[in-house]
């Protein structure tokens, strides 16, 4: 790992690989929420054996909270060291006209979404570690819908999940064929797939989380 991040290539390179482990655990988290909408058992089947299975709980997950934590890291370092290398900024150079905002200021995006995070824990991964482990209660399979449904009871809370999965999509826009290029992943025949893929991902991915946000509000 150290020789891997040790050179600007490298660093790159380890960022692509982190956030391509991201986005395969975005589609599986969704496609586990999005049951929600159309059986409270099945989701409630899925999230217990999610919560239960030791493979998911002692593997999965640790592997997980390292490479968020991993890519933001990586991410704010590559920023840091990418503005240190540019120090003067010609005050001629229009951003604009070779990138695009969100591929200048993915940085931005990335701390807001690190911030939701954070009240994705409070809401969700915190509750689920103090009912298993410090109340240490008897498993419930019949609880997972329920305490989602009522997570989203709030306005407030709905809103603050549809920015955080806007500005979700606005970095997966860019950081999808990004992660791509970076290792490599370019050709006359395959890029333009590659970022039209991207770009509906980047779409379909963040509306189906406001989807199931918004449901649960309004089936209150």
């Amino acid at each position: 790992m150290a020789g891997l991040t040790s050179s600007s290539i490298g660093r790159k390179y380890a960022m692509a690989l982190s956030a391509m482990f991201l986005l395969i655990f975005l589609l599986m988290h969704l496609s586990t929420n999005m049951t929600s909408v159309f059986s409270e058992d099945v989701f409630n089947s899925a999230s217990h054996f999610m919560g239960y299975n030791p493979a998911v709980q002692f593997l999965m997950q640790p592997i997980l909270m390292f490479a968020v934590i991993f890519h933001f890291v990586m991410g704010f370092i590559l920023e840091i060291r990418n503005n240190k290398a540019r120090p003067i900024k010609y005050a001629d150079n229009k951003g604009s006209a070779n990138s695009t905002w969100m591929s200048r200021n993915m940085i931005i995006s990335g701390a807001v979404i690190l911030a939701f995070l954070a009240l994705h824990f409070y809401d969700f991964w915190f509750p689920e570690m103090n009912f298993k482990y410090i109340e240490a209660n008897t498993p419930d399979e019949t609880r997972y819908w329920e305490e989602l449904h009522h997570k989203f009871h709030d306005l407030w809370r709905v809103v603050l999940y549809v920015v955080a999965f806007g500005l979700l999509g606005l970095h997966l826009a860019h950081g999808f064929q990004s992660s791509f290029q970076s290792i490599g992943a370019r050709h006359p025949k395959y890029t333009p797939v590659i970022k039209a893929f991207g770009n509906w991902y980047s779409i379909l991915i963040p509306l189906g989380f406001i989807f199931i946000a918004v449901f649960h509000y309004v089936t209150q």
